[in-house]
Order: structure tokens, then sequence, then C-alpha cells
């Protein structure tokens, strides 16, 4: 480590007595290389705040200091705490940190190119594209070029997976084989046809002097090789670079390139919370530091503030499993705790009850709703529980992924079930007659019409003329809607799973890698099983207009906090008093589309690893036994679940056992459930000559 720049006196103050002795290090390194090894809830914020206000105080100009963060709210913050510590430094340094250079890569990419767009033969007039702008440049070019065109007869990939492939090969810096190998293997044959596109969409972007989000850090990178390179280093003394593991090989390469030699490069991250790697990030960057940069210093955080001994003894016995890490243990800085709940559920429904009566019971012993939070590895998985909580009027808000009922697969399923409700429902009625081939809206509104001539009796739709696209298929959907126009004996789920097996091809057809949305279509027809009536289904899944699962909550409520619910990745970086991971099952955590390698499993881990240190005080990991399957040859409906391969014999001695009801009837169908009837053979024997 290198030695500690001491302050002087004319700058010396307290602002240093609330570090401990690692923080205080890291704030106080020299200008050497520095990585800052930050574990959860270790005061990374705290830390990084605190050196740029040394670094201000030791008399850095705070015009040449650069801090790149993934937010802009984190900059903001980091700032505002410089700022309260700037008023004890005197004033000299009082409002330093407004001329601070901060903001995310993007956006200090735009700032930086705008200034020397000439020096690369931009105009200075360029424009930048959000996603949805590039999407539809993209989709220009590929219907420009004929791609994906019936006469080609090669499905090829939509724009969004287009954009996606094009952004993995700028920001990993790998080659479009090898990205087509690894990570879309689905589109390995359409790779000249890629190839082609991305040229016609470079060449587009040129021609209307525009930038994507991945032309900033392609553009800054190629700035900083320039002949212009030395100028722009030349504004620097310091960086500081915030989430370190979330960086990609593009980005490492900018850092690298601003400082060659490491001088003033502050790096702050933790190994084990690089859970970005579909974003391009890689864990790389910061296993790799040192190497990059010779001689570099690292400091390892390992007080954490926010959660109690037990929690973090399951965050040190998940990652101590690890195949590859940086080594530390965390301490907690406060003493007591609960251990934490693993608890075994029959299925998704005993699962949701139990969560919800354990929320329940956290607000009566005062922890609000706002301070308890549930985690789940897919958006999904929340799909039971959101019911649940809707029934039992539990507010609450949900972040990350799709809202479930805003999702287009999962509209066109309840738009066919609306439909055959009401055949008066004209919104449904073009929303599902737009899904077949060949149908485009002045049809759907023709025979829209056609359908309320006849009162709503799908049968006026029987030998229908429509397109020669639709022809195929028009007989079986004017049949599903007759059947879903009949009571059936069934039940609801065989309705649901009659409409889900109609709309599964045609949803192949229109989404790259459907098996997802397939997967949400099934949580639909699990869900119908719970529900007297299709207009009791439909009005608990969607209000009017159609909106968001979590309005099953009720109307918000002024005197209330919501529960919150949240992807894993969605919740890096909060804190919550009580936190509840459900779907800690093979197959969920990790994700099944994620075990393909040995470093796909570590970063499962580690996402388990952030969900479960995100508790303060309080803990639980649930484990549904049984899930729902597709019915096939009269098999059961439901299959079953191993628990999550990271809950080893070492995680598992980090908590208490409990079990959500009886778990023994889920594991064997044939068990009498609920019976305590003891029948004794002997007995019944006895009575073949027994008075």
């Amino acid at each position: 480590m290198d030695d500690i720049t001491p302050l002087s006196p004319r700058h010396d103050f307290d602002g240093y007595a609330g570090l401990d002795e690692r923080q205080r290090a890291a704030v106080t390194h020299g200008d050497g290389p520095l990585l800052v090894v930050a574990g959860a809830g270790t005061g990374k914020t705290l830390t990084i705040a605190h050196r740029v206000a040394h670094l201000i105080g030791r008399g850095a100009d705070p015009a040449r200091i650069l801090l790149l963060t993934f937010t802009r709210r984190a900059a903001a913050e980091m700032l505002a705490r410089v700022d309260t510590l700037g008023r004890e430094t005197g004033p000299r340094e009082r409002g330093a940190s407004g001329r601070v250079l901060r903001g995310t890569f993007h956006s200090v990419a735009a700032r930086l190119l705008r200034a020397h767009a000439r020096d690369l033969g931009l105009a200075p007039c360029f424009t930048v594209l959000d996603r949805g702008d590039a999407e539809d440049l993209m989709h220009a070019c590929r219907t420009e070029l004929g791609l994906g065109s019936p006469a080609g007869g090669r499905r090829f990939p939509q724009k969004s997976t287009c954009l996606d492939i094009y952004s993995r090969c700028v920001n990993a810096r790998e080659p479009l084989a090898d990205v087509l190998a690894t990570r879309f293997p689905w589109c390995k044959e359409s790779a000249d046809g890629l190839g082609r596109l991305f040229d016609a969409y470079t060449d587009q972007k040129a021609g209307q002097h525009v930038l994507d989000y991945d032309d900033l850090l392609l553009f800054w990178h190629a700035l900083l090789l320039s002949p212009s390179g030395e100028r722009v280093r030349k504004r620097f003394d310091h960086v500081l670079v915030d989430e370190y593991q979330d960086t990609n090989v593009l980005q490492s390469e900018i850092v690298s390139a601003l400082r060659p030699d490491g001088t003033g490069v502050t790096a702050v991250g933790d190994d084990a919370q690089a859970i970005y790697s579909f974003r391009a990030a890689t864990v790389r960057n910061i296993l790799d530091f040192e190497a990059r940069f010779p001689g570099a210093t690292v400091i390892t955080l390992e007080r954490n503030h926010r959660s109690t001994t037990p929690v973090l003894a399951v965050g040190n016995a998940l990652m101590a499993e690890a195949h590859e890490r940086r080594e530390k243990t965390l301490a907690a800085a406060r003493d007591g705790g609960v251990t934490p709940q693993l608890v075994t559920c029959v299925d998704e429904h005993e699962q949701a009850v139990w969560v919800t009566d354990r929320v329940m019971e956290r607000r009566e012993e005062g922890v609000p709703l706002q301070r308890q939070a549930v985690l789940f590895r897919a958006a999904h998985h929340a799909a039971a529980l959101e019911l649940e909580l809707g029934r039992r009027d539990v507010p609450f808000v949900k972040y990350g992924g799709l809202k479930f009922v805003e999702a287009a697969h999962v509209k066109d399923l309840i738009s066919l079930l609306r439909l055959a409700e009401n055949p008066f429902d004209r919104t449904a009625a073009l929303r599902v007659l737009g899904l077949l081939p060949g149908i485009g809206p002045r049809t759907a509104a023709s025979l829209a019409d056609t359908l309320v001539s006849g009162n709503g009796d799908f049968e006026v739709w029987v030998g229908q003329a429509v397109p020669a696209a639709a022809r195929a298929v028009w007989p079986d959907f004017v049949t599903l809607m007759r059947g879903l126009a009949e009571p059936s004996l069934e039940g609801l789920p065989a309705h649901v799973h009659a409409a889900r097996s109609f709309y599964a091809p045609l949803c192949r057809m229109r989404y790259d890698v459907p098996e997802p949305r397939l997967g949400d279509l099934e949580r639909i027809e699990a869900m119908a099983s719970r529900f007297p009536t299709r207009a009791r289904l439909l009005a608990e899944l969607a209000v009017d207009p159609p909106a968001y699962t979590q309005d099953l909550a009720g109307p918000p409520l002024l005197d209330e906090e919501y529960l919150v619910l949240s992807t894993i990745h969605s919740a890096k970086g909060l804190e919550f008093d009580a936190v509840y991971v459900i779907h800690a099952a093979d197959g969920n955590i990790p994700s099944d589309m994620s075990c393909g390698s040995s470093e796909e499993i570590d970063e499962e881990r580690r996402l388990f690893y952030v969900a479960c240190t995100r508790a303060r005080d309080w803990l639980a990991v649930t484990v549904p036994l049984r899930y729902y399957a597709q019915p096939s040859g009269g098999s059961d409906r439901h299959g079953y679940a191993q628990p999550s391969r990271f809950l080893t014999a070492s995680v598992r001695s980090c908590f208490a056992p409990e079990q959500a009801g009886d778990v023994r009837a889920a594991s064997d169908p044939d068990s009498a459930a609920g019976s305590t009837t003891v029948i004794d053979p002997r007995a019944a024997t006895r009575a073949l000559w027994s008075a």
C-alpha cells in the first residue's frame, strides 16, 4: 500500500472522523493507481465523496477532476456530500464540486465529442439517437436490404435483436462471429446479413450526422487515440470511476487511454456485485486491475454498515464458493441480528401467501411497507404474488422488466380471452385479428364489423373470405373462438390453455427467443385455476385502460407506504430492513438460460449474493417445491423443483429452516395431505372372526 499523503494543517478537518481505518487509507491515498474493493454496505459512496474532497483540499483543481458514475443521481449524491465536507475546508474549497466534470460515461463522452467533433470528422451539429430511434433506423436499413422478407426463405432477427448484437460487438470489442457463437447462437445463420446490415446502419448514421449510445463510447475512445488525444488527456489529473465492476471492455480502454500509466486513477467497485454481463460488462476489469495498471494499490473495505452478522454470514458463505473472486469477508459494524429463514413451500401460491403473511407481520411490528422488498430473478416470478397482494389490498410498486400486463405477448393472450368474453370489444378484436398473418388494419376492421353485425356470434366468421396468408390458420382460429364462447366442462384453465396453445406458434413467429414469453403465458394459465370465472380473471389481470398488475393492489392510498417488488438487477445499490428472495429453485436461481459456463454460473451466484445482502435486519429465502407445467399426455399438471444449487450445506447452515405448509404432500403426490387417521390393518382383519 502506498504511503498515506499527510494533510497540511490548513486543510486538516474533522471530516475523516467518521471513516474507519481502511476508508481513510483509500481517501488519503497518493496519486498512484488505486482500486477500492468495496464490499456490500461498506460505505462506497461515502469513501468516493471524501476522496474527492481530499483531492480538492490538498490543492487539486476541481476542474481537472473527472468523476465517472453509472447514473447522474449517483454523481449528484457524491458531489452533494463533497459540498457538505467542503464547508469545513475553508472558503477556497466551498462549492468547488460544481467545477468537477462528472456524469455517466455516455454523458461525458457527448460533451467531449461536441468540443472535438471536427478532430474526428464529425459535424458539430451531430445528434444522438436514443434506443427507440436506433431500433427504427436499424429496421429501416433491414427493410431496405430486404433482410427477413418472405422471399429470403429464412427467418432474420428482429430490429431489437440486431441492435443488441451490434451493441455487443462494439462494447465488448468482440468480432461478430464470436458474439453470435457465444451470445446469440440462434442467429449464426444470419451472420452475412447482419454484417451487411451493420455496414448500412453505420453508413446511414454517418450520412445523417447522428450517433447512437455505443458510438459515444466508440468515438471517445477514438478521440483519445487520435493526434488530439493528448489535449484531452491533459484536461484531467484525476479520474475516479464508480461501479468499476459494471464497466465493459470499451469503457476500461477509455480509462486506460485517459491515464495510460494509471496516475490519478481511482476505481471503486465490488467483484461480488458484477451482474451485468448481458450489457457487455465484464468482471475481468476489476479482477485484472493490477495487470492493466502495474504497481496499483488495492484496498478492500470489509466493514459492513448495513446488515447484521447473520445476514452477512449468508453472503460470505455464498461468495466463498465462487470459482474466482477477490478475497474478502464482510463483518458487521453493529451487533445482534435474527437468523435468516430458508422456507420450503408447496408451490407458488403457498409461497405468495407465506410472503404476504410475513410482510403484514413485519408491518404490524413497525417495519413500514416501503422498508420491505420482495426480490426475484425475473419479473414474471412475481405474478402469483402480485395477485395475492391485490386480493388482500396490499399496495405495492414493481421495478424491473416490463409490467406483466404491459408486455405485448401477455396483452395478446388477454385480448383473445377478452374477445371471447365480449365479442363486441372492438379493441380486443383488432388486436387479435392483427396477430394473424396477412391481416392488416383494414381487413381486421372489416372482420370486426362483421362480428358485430352478426350479434357477436363467431359463427359468422365460418367460411369468411380472408387474405391468402391467413387461410391456413383461419379455420383453427374460428374453431378456437367458437370453443371459447361456450362454457367448458373442464373449467377456466382449459380455456386459457386452448388460447395459449393457439397463440404459441404466432408468438414464435413474432419474437426472437420466444420461450421466456411462452413461460409468462404458462403463468396466466396457472393462475386461472384460482378464479371461478373468466370475467373474474380478466378483472383481476387488467384495469380500464389496461395498465399494471400492481394496480390490482387498489388505488393509491395517501396514508400508506408501498411494498417494493423488484428484480434483483433493479435492486442493486438499494437496501431494505426486510428482504424476501423468492423462487430460489434451480432453473430460476440460477436461471436455466445462464448455466452454459462456469462464468455464467458465477454471475448467477453473485446475483443471489446481491439479493441477500440488500437486507439490513431480516432475510428470508423461499423455495417452492412444485411449479406449474403444461399438461401433456395426461401427466400431472405440476412439475417438481430442486432447491437452488447455491444453497449448499455451508450456505444452508446460515439459515433457520422452516416449512410453510405440508411439504411432504408436495414432494409425494400420493400421500394423503392433511390426514391424521391411522389405519390398523390387524384390527380390520380381526373383525372377520370377532363378534
